[in-house]
């Protein structure tokens, strides 16, 4: 049985098959979805029927990331924040046009089963942002910072390789877990970088499907990644979040 994590889709429901059919998942292996399922390319709606029906088959961890909680939000409370409309909010509502009331409710039950965050037997942690307490997310005061908190990430990113993990300048958020597996943070912000990136014990593995990046899935045991194609080249018709 291996753990395999997705990285951000973005509506991009053509990419998501790809990388899907590429990466050879088994039913008894696991499937974590890091967040950011919706918001973006026009297919947001058909990429939630798709992975309903995808985890009645495998085994599956869907972490809400902070565009889903803004789907959710809308489908349940109507609320279109500006800022949503703006990054992808405007083609997610596009592509619920056609969508019934009841299937708009299956949905919506969806979006409320996702967690957090998720930490395997193997001390793996996945989380779409990150988190600030040094105890952990668990005891994170402001839950916002499981779909928003960059500075896991930047803390990651800035550590001197060389600095050992038993200094007591060593980050401790980054000593709890044998593993972070993040999204949220396009690596193409990185000169470029369409792939999975380590920085430390933590991997972010959003690849800019939301922009003019693909859609990644790594295997956590063998740190063998597949990725579909630029997501913009399979919708090139659409502009997407590229405005």
């Amino acid at each position: 049985m291996k753990t395999f994590v997705i990285g951000d889709i973005h509506g991009g429901l053509r990419a998501l098959k790809q990388v899907i059919e590429k990466s050879q998942i088994n039913p008894d292996d696991t499937v974590v979805f890091i967040g950011d399922l919706v918001d973006g390319w026009s297919e947001s709606a058909q990429v939630i029927d798709y992975l309903i029906n995808f985890s009645k088959t495998y085994t599956c961890i869907f972490i809400k990331g902070n565009h889903d909680e803004y789907c959710e939000n809308w489908l349940d409370r109507g609320e279109t924040p500006e800022v949503w409309i703006n990054h992808g909010g405007q083609e997610t509502m596009d592509s619920y046009s056609t969508v019934s009331d009841e299937n708009k409710n299956r949905h919506i039950a969806f979006f409320k089963s996702m967690v957090d965050y998720h930490v395997d037997s193997a001390n793996r942690l996945f989380i779409h942002a990150g988190f600030t307490s040094m105890h952990g997310p668990e005891k994170e005061t402001h839950k916002s910072n499981y779909m928003w908190d960059r500075t896991l990430w930047e803390t990651a990113l800035a550590l001197d390789p060389s600095l050992q993990d038993y200094s007591p300048y060593y980050p401790k958020r980054l000593k709890l877990f044998k593993e972070i597996y993040i999204g949220h943070t396009p690596t193409t912000n990185y000169n470029s970088i369409d792939f999975p990136i380590k920085r430390a014990n933590v991997w972010n593995v959003d690849t800019g499907a939301g922009f003019k990046g693909k859609v990644s899935c790594l295997s956590c045991e063998t740190k063998v990644y597949t990725q579909s194609s630029p997501v913009h080249e399979l919708y090139p018709e659409e502009v997407g979040r590229n405005k």
